[in-house]
């Protein structure tokens, strides 16, 4: 095991981490950004040192200060958590030459997972089902329009590099294709510094489904079920399930297996997490795969009791998969609400400041994974996510009372935040019984219809 690691971030992650080393006995260094000094992982780690100023590039993507802390500090591993560097393949090839062991998989599995049209072209060659869709990036308007045709509207333009909903749109008509093919190469160029996009078949009204998966340095590889993240926000998830309301066990044990197959394929380690798109129809087609631990992951280890970032940490250290996947067991439903400092009734306009008054959910059932706290003052920098509630119950329906109740119990001053869009999610008609897609929130916003 690692003596000392250092966190590669902010917020509700990088405490995370910092717990889970304390559990193991690690040492912990925090980073930290001038405007984070007064955070919560600064105070909970055994050491902080600023890195940098308040913007992002200065600090969290600073990737020489952050090296040269882990080297002042005689860190022996980094983890990156999640956002920021944590699926960054130059990031991963440097910790290793300064002998510093990333916490997460290869620069190599970055690199193939990370380029979306790469990814694409391993799947299929792992006999894992994709989306019809470009072999390559599409280089320009003739080029997208007739492929296009060939393959049928809908089709959405995705950026090659990316993820997150950027450079993504939706694409009904050659006119609409036109106008955003364009701008979805400047989106990605200004997110991800390339500009490259390609061009799939749109699955209309589908669920997002992802499988967990883990997977050491010895060939050993097993899945802990599923999550369902189809109710989103332009993309950006909102609300997670496991198991998934659609997801049959038979189903389940095949998307698992696939799962399984797709990361032994590229000899991948360390957690890491399939995406998929589903039909109505149960169909299912391989869509991405995110190398490192996700927001979401705290939902999977309510209903398995397996602690992800534990064992993320003990991966990267050597240590053999000692669990077996007849062992897995998933017990009871579990939900996540992302509590973000946005004003839902002002355009998701974001809400920063000092929090005056705190008071976070408890009780049989609830977590709440966050980093604020009383007389914190929420900077306008960096992500709006402030807290993760996580409910627990023995079944759906106790799960989604659980986290209603929780959602009342919260209080946050004088911030807004999406909890009122939560309530509204978890006593909708269609979300009780299950009978929700990734445009979901459409009928409560519109103009979301189309992104």
């Amino acid at each position: 095991m690692f003596s000392k690691i250092l966190i590669a971030n902010r917020g509700e992650i990088a405490l995370r981490v910092i717990r889970a080393c304390k559990e193991l006995g690690v040492s912990t260094v925090a980073v930290y950004s001038e405007a984070d000094k007064e955070s919560m992982h600064v105070q909970c780690a055994d050491e902080a040192i600023c890195i940098g100023k308040n913007k992002s590039s200065d600090s969290y993507l600073n990737v020489a200060n952050i090296i040269s802390v882990a080297e002042i500090t005689d860190a022996d591993a980094i983890h990156p958590g999640y956002g920021f560097l944590a699926e960054n393949a130059h990031f991963a090839e440097i910790c290793e030459s300064c002998g510093i062991k990333f916490i997460g998989p290869t620069a190599e599995s970055i690199k193939a997972m990370g380029d979306k049209v790469r990814a694409r072209e391993l799947m299929d060659s792992a006999n894992v089902p994709i989306i019809p869709g470009s072999k390559g990036a599409i280089s320009n308007k003739d080029e997208a329009l007739k492929f296009a045709k060939k393959i049928g509207y809908p089709v959405i333009i995705k950026a090659a590099a990316g993820g997150g909903g950027r450079g993504m749109k939706v694409c009904h008509s050659d006119v609409r294709l036109l106008s955003a093919f364009a701008t979805c190469q400047t989106e990605a160029e200004k997110a991800f510094g390339d500009s490259s996009v390609y061009i799939e078949k749109y699955i209309e009204e589908p669920h997002h489904i992802e499988i967990q998966v883990v997977a050491d340095n010895y060939g050993n590889a097993l899945y802990l079920g599923e999550r369902d993240c189809s109710i989103q926000r332009r993309h950006q998830k909102i609300v997670e399930e496991t198991p998934s309301p659609l997801v049959t066990p038979r189903i389940r044990k095949k998307l698992g297996e696939i799962a399984v197959k797709a990361v032994k394929s590229i000899n991948y380690r360390s957690v890491g997490t399939i995406e998929f798109l589903m039909d109505k129809n149960l169909n299912f087609y391989f869509m991405e795969m995110n190398t490192r631990i996700q927001v979401e992951h705290p939902i999977t280890e309510e209903v398995t009791g397996i602690d992800l970032v534990k064992l993320q940490i003990a991966l990267a250290a050597g240590e053999k998969l000692k669990l077996k996947q007849d062992k897995v067991v998933m017990q009871g439903h579990a939900i996540e609400c992302r509590v973000n400092a946005e004003d839902v009734d002002n355009n998701f306009m974001p809400s920063c400041g000092k929090i005056n008054a705190l008071y976070t959910p408890g009780g049989i059932g609830v977590r709440v994974d966050t980093h604020i706290y009383s007389g914190y003052t929420v900077p306008p920098y960096y992500d709006s996510l402030l807290a993760k509630v996580i409910a627990r119950g023995s079944d759906r329906d106790t799960a989604i009372k659980i986290m209603l109740r929780a959602l009342d119990e919260f209080k946050l001053e004088p911030l807004k935040t999406t909890i009122p869009l939560h309530k509204k999610i978890l006593t909708d008609a269609d979300f009780l019984k299950g009978d929700y897609h990734t445009s979901f929130l459409g009928r409560f916003y519109p103009e979301w219809r189309e992104e």
